[in-house]
This record gives C-alpha cells, structure tokens and sequence, in this order.
C-alpha cells in the first residue's frame, strides 16, 4: 500500500470508520475506504483483514489496544504478512519499526495541555509517521497548529456531529476517524 493511494482514497471520501468488533460488519457496509481496528485480536485478525479486503477497504490495527499481538517488530511482522494496510500507535518505535517494515503509519497524539502540544513537533521530527492523528478531533485550534505541516492530519476522538466533521476539515484536517456509524454516511 503507498500513502498516494490511502490519501487517494482520502480525498474522495475523508471519513475514516473506527471500529471494534461489534460494528466491524457495518464499518465493510458503509462508504468509508478506511477503517481503523481498534480492539483487533490474534484470533481473528487473519480474517478481519480478509474481509475487509474483500470490501475493497484499508484496514489499519491500532497495535497499542491490540490483544496477543506483540507490541514489537515480530508482531508488526505478523500483521504485515496478514496483509495489514498500516498500523496506529502512540509509541514512535513501533512507528519507526512499522516504516521500515513498508506499513502505512499513523501517530496518535492526545491534545492535553500546551507543553504537551510542544513536545509533538519533536516526535514527529524522529518518527516521522505518514500520517498523525490528534485526539480529540474537537479541537480546530490544534488541527490548524499541524495541518500547515508536511504530516497529513487526522482528527479523531468525541466527533458525534456533522458540524464537528465541517469544523475539523475546515481547520486543515485532511480526514476524519470515527465511531460514530451515523458519520460514516455524510
């Protein structure tokens, strides 16, 4: 999978559909091209990229919430031998690691406090993941501060409403992840 593609796929429709188990059947359903895992589990990942394959969706695991898949270079092995489109993480070895082994990545960054606004420059300097995703995505003051940057940006977190996903884009996100299965249709 190359970023021209996912930010491709993206520009058409920049709604991004973050599942779990129990919405993952109406997440291959909806017109979203991108779905984010976010309770992936060693047992049925196989089949979950599968299918959403088969839907002609990118799939993207959320390795930090991951269960019995290793937090390290062999699980991100795994996953890219499953067929994983890319991976999400907080952390920026598992980013670095997941790079180099041709996964797509997204960075998670929570938005709590100015000092720790400060620090993200930093790590995206050292990581430097294809995309980042700043939670909560309710907050177009911090969307602006990075969407000037050369790191496409990703809203996630507590966006339940249409004006949200206008608000988010507007300031310079380049897509919107949500669970809220309403949004996967605007």
């Amino acid at each position: 999978m190359e970023l021209h593609e996912l930010m491709n796929r993206l520009e058409c429709f920049p709604i991004i559909a973050a599942v779990r188990d129990g919405k993952f059947a109406a997440a291959l359903e909806s017109p979203a091209d991108v779905l984010f895992y976010l309770d992936a589990k060693l047992s049925g990942i196989r089949q979950r990229v599968q299918q959403a394959h088969e839907h002609d969706k990118l799939l993207f695991v959320h390795i930090d919430l991951a269960e019995g898949i290793g937090k390290d270079k062999e699980g991100l092995q795994y996953l890219a031998g499953l067929g994983v489109d890319g991976i999400i993480s907080t952390r920026g070895q598992i980013i670095r690691a997941a790079k180099d082994l041709g996964l797509l990545t997204v960075q998670r960054f929570f938005a709590l406090d100015s000092q720790g606004l400060g620090s993200v420059h930093e790590m995206l300097k050292n990581t430097a993941p294809h995309m980042m995703e700043i939670m909560p995505g309710v907050i177009p003051k911090v969307i602006s501060r990075f969407s000037h940057g050369s790191i496409p940006v990703i809203a996630g977190g507590l966006i339940d409403a249409k004006q949200e996903v206008t608000a988010a884009l507007s300031s310079g996100a380049t897509a919107i992840s949500t669970g809220c299965k309403e949004l996967w249709y605007i």
